[in-house]
């Protein structure tokens, strides 16, 4: 069915008057979590616009397969608008994205994601490169190390710990350098590999998912902040470009939409969620200032030259004239 609803789309460019089905799909929470409901509100605000003449049918997390197999899909043109983590597998460039320790505090986070900030400058033409349309960042907050057992603050507490990490360069090496057992393990998986012992833990997900999907089975969340947690809206460049120029800019609005909506509540919610957790049992532990300190110069030290490897000269540099300062 998805494959067909694209080849259609694809055979030409669309006129204004004509019908549009949509496929959106979010890659991590269900319809009712904060990203499932914000492409359910996409869907509405595509079919309001357009008066209709744009429907769209939304598929949330597992319903279309894991992490990669989602991003395939996008890339394909079988879905049409992700929210999701782009995977790094066709194009290490997209893992600046996930670049250890990159902004060290909101200000800096806001700044460089949003809308003419450097990172979202940087990105732009990786997308494109990519047969990517990319609307925006759709900020969470600043990640951390979930754990079940017990928990480390610093690197040389961490031997030993198995914690899950997203198989997306360089979000393994970046847990693996702080100390941890990083074991790549897709999304729809986890709840299984931590209920068996698999693993420990999980890391580098904001605390809601960490509370609202294993808190039955995690203890601790350690903020670590070594990466900030953001969803990235995308649309595949092929369908966009066979659609109107009237519908892309409808959909170019609606997308704004989200995208301001998320930045404007995203830090609230995850103090909201910091707050829920806690109330619910889950000790939420922030390292001491000396011991965030060393992670972030041990971190940046191991996995900033591996992911230059894979990025190139050209965006590390960029990385690194803007990246934040410890201690500012």
């Amino acid at each position: 069915m998805l494959f067909c609803c694209a080849i259609a789309m694809a055979s030409g460019a669309l006129a204004a008057s004509e019908s549009v089905r949509l496929i959106l799909a979010n890659e991590s929470g269900d319809a009712a979590s904060p990203m499932g409901q914000s492409m359910e509100e996409m869907a509405r605000l595509l079919h309001s616009s357009s008066n209709g003449r744009i429907t769209s049918r939304v598929f949330h997390r597992g319903e279309l397969g894991g992490q990669q197999e989602m991003f395939d899909h996008l890339l394909k043109g079988t879905v049409h608008i992700m929210l999701a983590w782009p995977g790094t597998s066709y194009d290490k460039r997209l893992g600046a994205i996930y670049m250890p320790y990159l902004v060290l505090g909101w200000q800096d986070a806001i700044a460089a994601y949003s809308e003419g900030g450097w990172l979202k400058t940087l990105l732009d033409p990786v997308f494109l490169d990519n047969g990517l349309k990319f609307f925006g960042p759709y900020p969470e907050g600043f990640g951390g190390i979930a754990s079940k057992g017990r928990y480390a603050t610093r690197f040389e507490q961490a031997g030993g710990l198995k914690v899950r990490s997203q198989p997306i360069f360089p979000l393994p090496q970046t847990v693996q350098a702080m100390g941890f057992e990083a074991v790549p393990i897709d999304w729809n998986e986890v709840y299984t590999s931590i209920q068996t012992g698999v693993v420990d833990g999980d890391s580098s997900n904001v605390i809601y998912w960490d509370y609202e999907y294993f808190g039955d089975l995690l203890e601790y969340f350690v903020h670590s902040k070594h990466n900030f947690s953001a969803f990235m809206l995308m649309m595949n460049l092929g369908v966009f470009e066979t659609m109107s120029a009237a519908d892309q800019e409808l959909i170019n609005q609606a997308a704004e939409q989200i995208v301001a909506a998320q930045f404007a509540a995203a830090k609230a919610e995850d103090e909201k969620w910091i707050r829920t957790a806690q109330e619910n049992g889950m000790r939420y532990i922030v390292p001491a200032e000396k011991d965030m300190a060393a992670w972030v110069e041990r971190v940046r030290a191991d996995v900033w030259p591996m992911a230059e490897a894979a990025v190139g000269t050209e965006i590390m540099n960029k990385v690194r004239n803007n990246a934040s300062v410890p201690g500012d």
